[in-house]
């Protein structure tokens, strides 16, 4: 006699959109979820044909996600979409209540699989959240499922491309939120976490060269128009220059109890791009179509050789103002922000430069090439 079929029960809402593919919405378990539940790899296979449609896992998210899990206080609200096989069976709770013309409440049976047979799900949107809630310490950690019964590969695929063809948060929302954000953050977000908070003041003090200067997510959009600078150029150069050993706000920050000193950096910032606009006065405060110095890649560039400047200048010294003028007018000279042809760079129009990494690189070197030649000579 075969042994008894096992399943996996749940309350859940039925909800029919679709005769052929009704929804369901339940929680289960990480573990749960993956015993029923498998990941459609895309990949093809020996004649060519694409199988699947799910991305790699990728480590470093997943990792993210455990670290989030495994804190005190969490809220995950993100739910999970799986795919169902038509095998699984929704068992009507009776009653007058539980059906309100919308959903209807009852049991989903989901059949475990035997062994070496297929899983009667796959999960078309969540597989990191997935493997991230599967591989926390909290194995009981209840999520929220969402389901719709499909065999179909063709509708899963389709389902998978609308669920993941959303346009994605700006980049710009994300770092203007993230000085708010009290909670641990993933590695990759915390490390423009106080580049943020510092933009936002340069952007808001008076006494900042950048005021109003800076277009971020929040203003309105007569602020947004007087906004010359993508808070994301700003932010990258000051995330570049406080990861950096070599750079110049590096010394500001204690790695070892994550303290900053935000004071100095602000100090730093004021007086190296106070006197860039002392130096430079036609080419600030231009859009970057008219100016490159506003320009992502003119920001970057100046920012790198802001390392090379302000790596001995104390920003707070009252006579620090003069010093780094004196030592931008050094590369003056070879500078195209508004006209003309970057002679050492192929003869490169002015505004040819693009916020491409290349360009940044070479105009970078060229700079800094320039300013440490002109030192050597001086």
């Amino acid at each position: 006699m075969p042994p008894a079929k096992k399943f996996v029960r749940r309350r859940a809402l039925r909800i029919l959109q679709d005769e052929a593919h009704p929804l369901y919405v339940f929680c289960m378990t990480g573990e749960e979820l993956l015993s029923i539940a498998d990941i459609s790899r895309i990949s093809r296979d020996t004649t060519g044909k694409l199988l699947g449609y799910q991305r790699p896992e990728v480590k470093r998210h997943v990792q993210d996600i455990v670290s989030y899990l495994n804190g005190k206080s969490v809220v995950f609200p993100n739910s999970i979409i799986l795919a169902l096989s038509s095998q699984v069976h929704f068992v009507r709770s009776r009653g007058p209540e539980v059906d309100d013309g919308l959903g209807a409440a009852g049991i989903l049976e989901i059949p475990l699989p035997a062994e070496g047979t297929a899983k009667p799900a796959w999960i078309v949107d969540g597989q990191q959240r997935a493997l991230a809630i599967s591989k926390c310490r909290r194995k009981d950690f209840p999520i929220p499922v969402n389901a719709f019964v499909a065999d179909e590969i063709d509708l899963q695929r389709d389902q998978f491309l609308r669920v993941n063809n959303t346009r994605p948060l700006p980049r710009g929302l994300i770092t203007e939120l993230l000085p708010e954000v009290s909670t641990t953050l993933p590695a990759r977000l915390a490390a423009k976490k106080i580049p943020s908070a510092i933009c936002d003041w340069l952007n808001q003090n008076p006494a900042s060269p950048f005021h109003k200067l800076i277009r971020r997510s929040s203003m309105t959009d007569k602020g947004k128009e007087a906004g010359i600078v993508t808070d994301t150029s700003i932010i990258k150069v000051i995330e570049e220059s406080l990861t950096s050993t070599s750079g110049c706000l590096f010394p500001y920050r204690n790695i070892a109890t994550g303290e900053t000193d935000a004071e100095g950096i602000c100090a730093v910032l004021v007086t190296y791009w106070s006197a860039v606009k002392r130096v430079f006065p036609d080419a600030w405060g231009k859009s970057a179509n008219q100016s490159r110095l506003m320009h992502g890649a003119g920001l970057r560039a100046m920012g790198r050789l802001m390392d090379r400047i302000m790596s001995g200048v104390n920003g707070r010294d009252p006579k620090a103002p003069a010093i780094v003028e004196k030592e931008l007018r050094r590369v003056a000279p070879i500078c195209r922000w508004t006209e003309g042809n970057w002679e050492e760079l192929n003869d490169l129009a002015w505004n040819d430069i693009q916020n491409l990494p290349r360009h940044i690189r070479i105009l970078s070197n060229l700079l800094i090439r320039h300013y440490v030649q002109s030192k050597g000579t001086a």
